[in-house]
């Protein structure tokens, strides 16, 4: 996804999540949140640097980080379950797709059981 259109469609993807919410983060213009029912699972930067930062699962998160030189860490959040991934990189486009579903997946997994109605009536 090294185009702008490359980030447009990674950004539909993101928001094309059942229930899932974008919040641009005001101090940082290029950055979005996206949560579903108010819990992050990715993090969208679109400026000079572009990259999104994903839930992982921790043993997938260090095949990644080996298989990618485009996978690595760049946040305070915990390196074990999050990853960040470059975009245009050596990535390819369906496989952050992939690891995208994935994260959703591994948040929407430890809703409640009311969360999860609730997600489900939407």
């Amino acid at each position: 996804m090294s185009t702008t259109t490359g980030i447009d469609s990674l950004r539909a993807f993101l928001a094309a999540q059942p229930g899932a919410v974008g919040e641009p983060l005001p101090r940082f213009p290029n950055v979005t949140l996206y949560k579903v029912m108010r819990k992050m699972f990715a993090i969208l930067t679109d400026g000079k640097e572009r990259h999104v930062i994903l839930k992982c699962d921790p043993h997938l998160a260090e095949v990644l980080r080996e298989q990618y030189s485009a996978v690595g860490h760049r946040s305070h959040l915990d390196r074990r379950f999050w990853i960040s991934v470059d975009i245009g990189a050596d990535v390819p486009d369906e496989e952050i797709r992939r690891l995208v579903a994935q994260s959703y997946d591994l948040v929407t997994n430890n809703l409640t059981r009311k969360q999860k109605a609730e997600l489900a009536a939407l």
